[in-house]
C-alpha cells in the first residue's frame, strides 16, 4: 500500500505540478485575449442575464439560475474555507493576489465551457438535456478524438465518489463533531438521508434545493465574513498592502509562519484557487447543459459569474478575514485556520459560522457532484445505470463519513486533475466556435 501511495503521490505531483497550472492559466489567458475581454466587459450583462435566468428561457431541464445555483453548489465548498487558509498558509498573504488572477482568467475559460456545453448537447430517451466536456468532444472534434471524451467521463465518475462525495462527507463528520460533539457515523447517516430524499427528484429537485440553499449559505457565510473586515476597516489597506507586495517578494517567516517564495505563492495561490472554482477541470459545463436556454452565449455569460462569486467574493472575504484578523501566521492551517480567524474576531460566534459553513458547503457539493457523476456515468453505460449510480451515491456518504480518507482524497485529487486534460485540449480546438458564436451574438445583440 505504501508504494501505491506513493506512486500516486509523485503522479499527483506531476498533474498538479507547473505544467499544469500554467497549461490552465494559459488556456485561461488564450480565450480571454481571442475573446477580446468580453467576460470583463460584459459582467454586467451576465449578472442581467442571471436574473432573467430566473425563469424558463428555452428548452432544457432547469431554469438558467438554477444551472448556476447548481454549479456553485458544487464549486462553493471547502476549497472556499480551507483552500484559501491552506493557500496562505503554504505561499504566504501573496497567494490570494495569484488566486484572484486564476479567477481572472478562469472567467472566460467557463465561459467557454458553458457555450460549448449548450451548443453541442443531447437529449437521451427520457428527455433530459446532456451536455458537458464528453459531448463537445464527442460531437465538436469527431470520432478520432471519443476515447478523450470516454477518457474525461471515467476520470469523471471516479474523481466525484472521491472529492465530490466522501472527502465533504468526512469534512462535515469531523467539522459537527469538533463543534458540537455529534459522532461521524450519525452526520454520516443524516446527510445519506437528505442526499437520497434530494436524488429522488433529479436534477430538477437538485436545482430547486441549490436555489435555496445557496444563497442562503453564502450570505450567511459572507454576512459573517463582512462583519469582521467592518470590524477592522483600518487594517485592510495594510492586508492588501500585503497581498500585492508579497505576490512578487518572497514572505519571511514570522511567528509560526515558516516563510514562503514568491514560486510557493504563485504555486499555491493558482492551485487553490483552480480548486475553489474549477474553472478549466470541465465539471461546470455538465449542469449548464441543462439549462433551459436556446442561446450559448447568454447561459456562458451566467455560468462565468459563478467563478467570480466563488473566488473574487467568498474566498476573497475569507482571505482577508484570515489576514485582518492576525491569525495568518498562527501556524495553524486550512479549516483549522479559518476557524481561528473568524473566532478570534467574534469570539462565541466565529468558529460556528465556519462550521455552519462548512457542512452546508460541504453537503451542497456532495449534490452538486452527484450531478457530474450521474452524467459522466450515463455516457458511458447509458440511461440503465442512473439509479444503481443514485442508490450507490448514497450509500457512500455515510462510508466517507467514517473512514479516514488521505488515501481517498490523493487519488480523487489526482483523477480531479486528469479530468482537466481532455478538457483543456477540447477548449483549445473548438475556440474558434466560440469565438464566432460570442461575435454573432454581441452583433446581433449590442449591449
Amino acid at each position: 500500500m505504501e508504494e501505491i501511495t506513493a506512486w500516486v503521490n509523485a503522479l499527483n505531483g506531476i498533474v498538479w505540478g507547473p505544467p499544469m497550472l500554467v497549461l490552465i492559466l494559459g488556456v485561461g489567458f488564450f480565450l480571454m485575449v481571442g475573446l477580446r475581454l468580453m467576460p470583463l466587459m460584459k459582467l454586467g450583462f451576465g449578472f442581467r442575464m442571471l436574473w432573467r435566468g430566473r425563469v424558463k428561457q428555452g428548452e432544457g431541464d432547469i431554469p438558467p439560475y438554477q444551472a448556476l445555483m447548481t454549479v456553485l453548489a458544487a464549486t462553493v465548498g471547502t476549497g472556499n474555507i480551507a483552500g484559501v487558509a491552506t493557500a496562505i498558509f503554504l505561499g504566504g498573504p501573496g497567494a490570494l493576489f495569484w488566486m484572484w488572477c486564476t479567477a481572472l482568467v478562469g472567467m472566460a475559460t467557463k465561459y467557454a465551457e458553458a457555450v460549448l456545453a449548450m451548443h453541442y448537447r443531447e437529449v437521451d430517451g427520457k428527455g433530459h438535456h446532456l451536455g458537458g466536456p464528453m459531448y463537445y468532444i464527442k460531437l465538436g472534434l469527431g470520432k478520432k478524438w471519443l476515447w478523450m471524451a470516454t477518457a474525461f467521463a471515467l476520470f469523471g465518475v471516479l474523481a466525484g465518489f472521491g472529492i465530490g462525495n466522501t472527502v465533504q462527507a468526512n469534512s462535515v463528520a469531523h467539522a459537527v463533531q469538533s463543534t458540537f460533539g455529534v459522532q461521524p457515523w450519525l452526520t454520516g447517516v443524516v446527510m445519506a438521508v437528505f442526499t437520497g430524499l434530494v436524488l429522488i427528484g433529479g436534477i430538477r429537485r437538485i436545482g430547486e434545493v441549490s436555489a435555496a440553499l445557496v444563497p442562503f449559505m453564502a450570505a450567511v457565510y459572507v454576512l459573517g465574513g463582512l462583519v469582521i473586515l467592518a470590524m477592522h476597516v483600518d487594517q485592510i489597506g495594510a492586508a492588501l498592502e500585503m497581498v500585492f507586495v508579497q505576490a512578487f517578494t518572497p514572505t519571511a517567516a514570522t511567528g509560526g509562519f515558516a516563510g514562503a517564495t514568491i514560486a510557493a505563492a504563485i504555486q499555491f495561490g493558482v492551485a487553490r484557487g483552480i480548486f475553489s472554482n474549477e474553472a478549466g477541470l470541465g465539471s461546470a459545463p455538465i449542469a449548464h447543459a441543462a439549462a433551459q436556454s436556446n442561446d450559448p452565449v447568454a447561459q456562458g455569460t451566467v455560468a462565468m459569474i459563478g467563478t467570480f462569486i466563488d473566488t473574487l467574493v467568498i474566498c476573497t472575504i475569507t482571505g482577508l478575514v484570515i489576514l485582518v484578523s492576525g491569525a495568518w501566521d498562527s501556524g495553524e492551517t486550512g479549516a483549522a485556520l479559518s476557524s481561528l480567524a473568524f473566532e478570534s474576531a467574534l469570539p462565541g460566534v466565529g468558529n460556528y459560522i465556519v462550521a455552519f459553513g462548512l457542512v452546508l458547503f460541504a453537503y451542497t457539493t456532495i449534490l452538486g457532484w452527484s450531478v457530474y457523476g450521474e452524467r459522466c456515468a450515463e455516457y458511458l453505460f447509458g440511461e440503465r445505470i442512473i439509479l444503481p449510480f443514485r442508490i450507490l451515491w448514497v450509500l457512500v456518504v455515510p462510508l466517507g463519513a467514517i473512514a479516514k480518507l488521505d488515501f481517498v482524497w490523493l487519488v480523487a485529487d489526482t483523477l480531479n486533475a486528469l479530468m482537466a486534460l481532455p478538457n483543456l485540449v477540447a477548449l483549445i480546438l473548438l475556440s474558434p466556435v466560440v469565438f464566432r458564436l460570442t461575435k454573432d451574438y454581441f452583433a446581433r445583440k449590442p449591449m
